[in-house]
C-alpha cells in the first residue's frame, strides 16, 4: 500500500501555510483499502471494500480545535483545505497555546505478519471458506452456514509543526462462521467470530473443533429452555466479560465525558469499586489484538491504561486536551473513524485481566447461577451507569456443577452494584479478544477489541 509517503511533500508545504498563522497544526492522511468473501450453500461472493483517501488539517485558533478536510490527495485539495482552514485561524498565534503535549519525533511501524491476506489467491480463501462450510454442514440438523472472511488495510500517516511524523499500516482479518440449524419451523444459530491485527495465520483460531462445536451448539439451541429469571449469580465468559467492560465501564472513563459532567464514574475516581482480583485495562498497544495500532490520531503512541488496579478506579482514557485539563498525561487515546470524522476520546482493546481461578473453581463458587456465552451486544450508559447486554446462549448452574443449554438472555443491572459483587476472575489461559465496532459522536465507527476472561459476579438475567 504506502500511498500517503509520496504525498507528504504536498501535505507538509500546505501543513507549513497554516503553521504562518496558527501556534499548532497538525496534519492526518488516511488511505484504507480491503476485500471480503461470504460464501454459503447458494453462493460464493467476493467482494471489494469501500476505499478512503485524503487528509484532515487541525490547528489551535487561540481557544478552541478547528477542522478542515480534502477528500483526495491531489494538491489541489489539498491546498484548498489547508488555504481554507489558515482562513478561518487569521490572527490565531495571539491567543492562548494549544492544550497539551505537543508530539515530537519520527515513528514508522506497520502490521507483523507471516503471510499478508492480501497476497494470498482468492482461489485458496475460498477453499478455506469451503472447509468450513463443509464442516460445520456435516453436523445433523445444520441446513446452512455461512461463512465470511475480510481484511482491511489502513495506512495513516501524521505530520505536525512541532516536528512529529507518524507513519503506520494496520491489517485487520475478521472471520466468522455461522451455522444454521433448522426443525419444525424452528430457525436457530451459533456464530464463531474472530478478529486480529495480522494476516493469513490469524484464520488457525478457527479449528476444526471449535467449527463442529459451534455446529452442535446451534443445533442444541433448537431445544434449550429459557434461562433463569431474577437477580442470580452469573458468570460470564470472556467474550461476555470484555463486552462489559467496553460498554458498561469503559464508556464512562472516555476523559471527554468526565469534562462534560456525562460520567457516572466521574465521583468515583480514586475510590474503591470492585475486590482486589479485578483490574481493568485499555490497550491499544496488546500484540495482534484486533484493536491494536501504533499511534493515535494525536500522534501518541498507543499504550496499556490501567482503569481499575485491585479494585481501585486509578485513571481514564485521554486526548490531549482533556490530559491537560485533568493534570495528566495523553494514554493515546484519541482516534478518528477516518479523515472525514472529528477525534474523539475512544477506547482500544478494553478488557478484564487475568487472575487466578479455574474454571471449574469458578462454577463451583457459583453455586446456583448462569453461564452466559457469546455475546451479542452490548448497551452504554455513560451518565446513568446501568447495563445491559445479549447473549446468544448459555448454561444453568446447578449445584456447583455446569447443566444444561439455556437460549439467549439479556443480563442487565447497575455497573457499580456489578463490580462490588465480583467474587471470581479466570486464569490467563482463558483470555481472548473478541472483535468489535464501536460508535460515538454520531455514528463514526471504528475497531475496538473487547476482552477478557471468566468473570463471576451478580445482576439481573432474563430473556431476550
Amino acid at each position: 500500500m504506502d500511498a500517503l509517503p509520496a504525498a507528504e511533500d504536498v501535505i507538509a508545504r500546505a501543513l507549513a501555510r497554516v503553521a504562518k498563522v496558527a501556534s499548532y497544526a497538525e496534519a492526518l492522511a488516511e488511505s484504507s483499502s480491503g476485500f471480503g468473501l461470504r460464501l454459503d450453500k447458494n453462493q460464493v461472493s467476493p467482494t471489494s471494500l469501500p476505499s478512503l483517501k485524503g487528509v484532515a488539517f487541525r490547528a489551535w485558533s487561540g481557544s478552541l480545535w478547528l477542522d478542515v478536510a480534502a477528500s483526495g490527495l491531489d494538491a489541489r485539495s489539498v491546498d484548498e483545505a489547508a488555504e481554507e482552514l489558515a482562513g478561518r485561524c487569521s490572527g490565531s498565534k495571539t491567543g492562548s497555546p494549544a492544550p497539551g503535549e505537543a508530539p515530537t519525533g519520527r515513528g514508522e511501524k506497520r502490521t507483523a505478519s507471516h503471510s499478508p491476506l492480501g497476497g494470498v489467491p482468492v482461489e485458496e480463501q475460498v477453499a478455506w471458506a469451503k472447509h468450513c462450510f463443509e464442516l460445520a454442514s456435516s453436523v445433523p440438523g445444520i441446513l446452512n452456514t455461512i461463512v465470511s472472511l475480510s481484511c482491511l488495510q489502513n495506512e495513516r500517516l501524521f505530520l505536525s509543526t512541532s516536528g512529529a511524523r507518524r507513519h503506520q499500516v494496520v491489517d485487520r482479518v475478521s472471520t466468522a462462521v455461522v451455522p444454521l440449524a433448522i426443525e419444525g419451523g424452528k430457525v436457530e444459530y451459533d456464530l464463531l467470530l474472530h478478529g486480529a491485527t495480522g494476516g493469513w495465520e490469524s484464520l488457525a483460531y478457527n479449528t476444526d473443533e471449535r467449527i463442529v462445536e459451534t455446529a452442535k451448539n446451534a443445533r442444541a439451541l433448537l431445544t434449550a429452555p429459557q434461562p433463569p429469571s431474577g437477580t442470580l449469580t452469573v458468570l460470564l465468559d470472556p467474550s461476555t466479560a470484555g463486552t462489559f467492560a467496553h460498554e458498561s465501564f469503559g464508556h464512562g472513563t472516555e476523559a471527554d465525558q468526565f469534562l462534560r459532567d456525562r460520567s457516572y464514574l466521574k465521583a468515583h475516581l480514586g475510590e474503591r469499586v470492585g475486590p482486589e482480583c479485578l483490574t481493568l485495562a485499555d490497550d491499544g498497544a496488546l500484540p495482534g489484538a484486533w484493536g491494536s495500532f501504533f499511534y493515535d490520531d494525536e500522534g501518541t503512541p498507543t499504550q496499556r491504561t490501567v482503569m481499575v488496579e485491585k479494585g481501585e478506579f486509578v485513571e481514564v482514557l485521554h486526548d490531549r486536551e482533556t490530559a491537560a485539563a485533568m493534570h495528566r498525561k495523553p494514554t493515546g487515546n484519541a482516534r478518528r473513524a477516518d479523515f472525514l470524522s472529528r477525534e474523539y476520546v475512544r477506547m482500544t482493546n478494553t478488557l478484564v485481566d487475568p487472575a487466578d481461578w479455574s474454571f471449574e473453581e469458578l462454577v463451583e463458587e457459583a453455586r446456583d447461577g448462569v453461564l452466559l456465552e457469546v455475546c451479542t451486544s452490548g448497551m452504554e450508559d455513560p451518565l446513568g451507569g446501568q447495563m445491559q447486554i445479549k447473549v446468544k446462549r448459555g448454561h444453568h448452574i446447578q449445584r456447583g456443577e455446569l447443566g444444561a443449554p439455556v437460549s439467549a438472555m439479556a443480563l442487565s443491572g447497575k455497573v457499580l452494584d456489578f463490580l462490588h459483587n465480583v467474587k471470581g476472575v479466570g486464569r490467563k489461559e482463558y483470555f481472548e479478544v473478541s472483535p468489535g465496532y464501536c460508535g460515538k459522536g454520531h455514528t463514526d465507527l471504528l475497531p475496538a477489541g473487547t476482552a477478557g476472561t471468566y468473570l463471576l459476579s451478580e445482576a439481573v438475567v432474563g430473556p431476550t
